[in-house]
């Protein structure tokens, strides 16, 4: 019997494994990934450095014990080059391994911005284990990091950063951070709050050019002024990997197409995680995530299971300023109510008939955040 074969060793792909073991102990089972395969959490990269974790202590076990904990074949350093979804197999160079059904948990690439200069090559990322030791080596004797984005992953790094003894220059268009998941207030809470704790922040423009200078790095904003850093760190956001379907002829949008069984346009191959679009949502948490994955497993194991998402709040992981958010949907239709003091803004996004939607939440409004939850409608019932 082919076995079924998972792209992909983070959260979504090692997940989906451990939940069909809970359903069939036997099943023949590979995972293929082109980097280490050592198990860890990706969203522990936005706030290790702080904390003085290495890429070594991130890291929870290794592709060996991984194979030996869900009874598979993991294949490390190994990229897959092209998926022949009619033949049923997957190429590796010259190599062709034949599969029963394909998962593709291939994650999500970080946006580069096209920037200009002498210096624009050396503009880091962090989105793996590999790109993380690398900047956590190149922080050592640097004091200044310029960090382009004021998202999610953005904001993290600078409470993260600063909070490690590092001068941190945050540059982003938006006029607050978090601009796509807090009200003006809420982002005005979080602004303060780093600025606190030494962020220095570079809103309503963006970075056109990072130039060599001597042993440091300058900066130029779109507004003509212009600083030097040791580093430059972007962190612009996510785009999902869909080449290798794009190329088999599987359908993608956004993210790689699937319905609530997470099956692509291809026979027995299905997708999930950072890469999937699913009913039309493209959702880069952890809790859809494992949604997805107990759905899928429960397929896999021949028991078709659509998956659901309950309301799903996401912690951002500032703790200058505690922030919890659940954005209403993107089509949804209503206003945003905000309570706002020194210790907290509550933001409520209502919908016409006085529903709540989403929520956004600052400080100690934290401390709502179950109460609230129970009150949202499910994100696909």
């Amino acid at each position: 019997m082919n076995p079924i074969i998972i792209l992909g060793s983070g959260l979504a792909g090692y997940n989906v494994a451990r939940e069909l073991r809970k359903l069939d102990k036997e099943i023949p089972l590979t995972v293929i990934s082109a980097d280490s395969g050592s198990f860890y959490s990706k969203p522990m990269l936005s706030s290790a450095f702080g904390s003085k974790k290495t890429a070594q202590s991130i890291a929870m076990n290794s592709a060996e014990q991984m194979a030996t904990q869900i009874n598979a074949t993991v294949r490390a350093n190994t990229r897959v080059t092209a998926i022949d979804t009619a033949a049923h197999t997957v190429s590796i160079g010259a190599e062709t391994i034949a599969y029963s059904k394909l998962v593709l948990a291939l994650g999500a690439d970080q946006i580069r911005l096209p920037i200009a200069g002498s210096g624009a090559d050396a503009i880091m990322t962090v989105n793996d284990l590999d790109e993380y030791a690398r900047f956590r080596n190149a922080l050592k004797d640097k004091s200044t990091v310029a960090l382009i984005g004021a998202g999610l992953i953005g904001s993290e790094f600078a409470n993260d950063l600063t909070s490690g003894g590092h001068v941190v220059h945050v540059i982003d268009v938006a006029a607050w951070p978090l601009s796509r998941l807090l009200p003006p207030e809420g982002g005005a809470m979080l602004r303060e709050k780093l600025a606190a704790l030494g962020v220095v922040w570079h809103l309503g423009t963006s970075a056109t050019a990072v130039d060599i200078a001597g042993d440091r790095q300058r900066v130029t904003l779109a507004d003509g002024s212009t600083f030097d850093a040791d580093m430059v760190l972007s962190a612009v956001g996510l785009k999902p990997r869909v080449a290798l379907a794009q190329a088999a002829g599987i359908a993608v949008n956004r993210g790689i197409s699937v319905n609530r069984k997470l099956e692509t346009s291809a026979a027995d191959v299905y997708a999930l995680g950072d890469c999937a679009e699913v009913a039309g949502l493209v959702l880069p948490y952890v809790m859809p995530l494992m949604n997805a994955s107990r759905a899928l497993a429960a397929t896999l194991a021949g028991k078709p299971a659509d998956v659901s998402y309950p309301a799903m709040p996401v912690l951002v992981k500032t703790p200058a300023c505690p922030t919890i958010v659940s954005p209403p949907a993107a089509n949804a239709e209503g206003r945003w109510e905000v309570s706002a003091d020194s210790d907290g803004v509550k933001a409520l996004f209502m919908s016409g008939d006085g529903k709540l939607l989403g929520f956004a939440l600052n400080g100690k409004a934290t401390a709502e955040r179950a109460a609230l939850t129970a009150q949202l409608p499910p994100v696909l019932a």
